[in-house]
């Protein structure tokens, strides 16, 4: 058994996040085809069997039950197995299953660490890697006991050379055309926002220069003509009263 002590702050938040992530019914479906497949009952701590994620971790963590299980689906992949209860033997079987896993095609990011198995990390790793073994399984035609989801075959397409030449002759319909999607007359990212289009802004700029303003050559419009200058004394009289006066 593995001895450390609980978790705090961030790795107690990783921690529960991954025991959320444990899906026991899942994890009975796997523990069930496990034991068709070898036709051996799995050694559970209590009699109520899967209850929790530490009785799936009890049942496989000595790695005997999984490699037997990869010699059943690929003989040989195990050559010894470790009957000895000692740590390190019990982490040597689960080491050679993950190794005889990925000799027998399954994917790296299928695979647990033996610390997810051995000190009860990531559980729900090692469910999914189950399911993903039994999915590759059907794939090479095994036929026992299945789980999981069959793997896709290959489906290569060969064609030959005259069918490839022959995509060369299609033309496409943008071809010899300007009337395609394009960018053109669109303001570039970052630049103000123009009110008005650039070919209008254009036009009003040569037509704004044709026209004669209503004051040109008049002295008939607005002016300060007779207005008293800032700061002068104000004038009660208008002037041409007072020189008349005078």
């Amino acid at each position: 058994m593995a001895y450390h002590g609980p978790s705090y702050g961030l790795s107690r938040e990783c921690q529960m996040k991954s025991q959320a992530k444990f899906d026991l019914h899942r994890a009975r479906e796997a523990c069930d085809w496990v034991e068709a497949v070898t036709e051996v009952p799995l050694d559970w701590p209590t009699s109520d069997g899967l209850i929790d994620q530490l009785a799936f971790g009890h049942a496989l963590k000595d790695g005997i039950a999984l490699c037997t299980l990869l010699n059943h689906l690929q003989p040989g992949s195990v050559k010894r197995i470790n009957t000895m209860k000692a740590p390190f033997k019990q982490r040597e079987n689960v080491e050679m299953f993950l190794k005889g896993c990925e000799a027998y095609g399954l994917k790296s990011q299928d695979l647990f660490q033996v610390n997810d198995l051995y000190e009860n990390r990531n559980l729900y790793m090692v469910v999914d890697c189950l399911y993903a073994l039994g999915g590759l399984a059907q794939k090479r035609s095994f036929d026992g006991p299945v789980i999981g989801v069959k793997v896709a075959m290959e489906n290569k397409r060969n064609f030959s050379e005259e069918k490839l030449k022959e995509s060369h002759k299609i033309i496409g319909l943008q071809y010899g055309s300007n009337k395609g999607a394009s960018q053109a007359g669109m303001t570039a990212y970052g630049t103000g926002r123009q009110i008005i289009p650039g070919e209008a802004q254009k036009n009003l700029s040569v037509d704004g220069q044709k026209i004669i303003g209503l004051q040109s050559g008049s002295n008939k419009g607005a002016s300060q003509a007779g207005m008293t200058p800032y700061g002068a004394p104000r004038q009660i009289i208008p002037d041409g009263l007072h020189r008349n006066r005078e």
